[in-house]
């Protein structure tokens, strides 16, 4: 029998437009994201995109953004967090220092606006 592993952080998954997401908070913010979208505020909106990190041939990891999307042609990879853990702190800079010109919004509010907060 499988158990359904509960959320360390009691995270709700939830699902729209097919697409599940790992919580409320995501979820809200793909609407708010779709709506700016479809009414032409932003462009080519991405869900779960993958960024895989190698250092010297050696794969260390792979992070995936939640939301990937351009605002005045400019590319916005965001990320929302109720909780910023160690974890993903390191995984913001390696892929940050591994793509250049990439730097990961994170949004606590799903209504903020295009970009919240920048972490070091």
């Amino acid at each position: 029998m499988r158990f359904k592993r509960k959320s360390k952080y009691k995270a709700i998954k939830v699902e729209y437009d097919g697409i599940v997401f790992d919580s409320k908070l995501e979820g809200a913010r793909y609407k708010i994201l779709k709506a700016l979208e479809n009414s032409g505020h932003i462009t080519d909106l991405e869900v779960q995109t993958p960024y895989e990190c190698w250092v010297e041939g050696t794969k260390i990891c792979k992070y995936i953004a939640d939301f990937r999307y351009k605002v005045n042609g400019e590319t916005v990879v965001e990320d929302t967090k109720g909780v910023l853990t160690q974890v993903f702190k390191l995984k913001k800079k390696l892929v940050e220092a591994l793509y250049p010109g990439t730097v990961i919004v994170i949004v606590k509010n799903p209504r903020a606006a295009v970009i919240q907060e920048k972490t070091a």
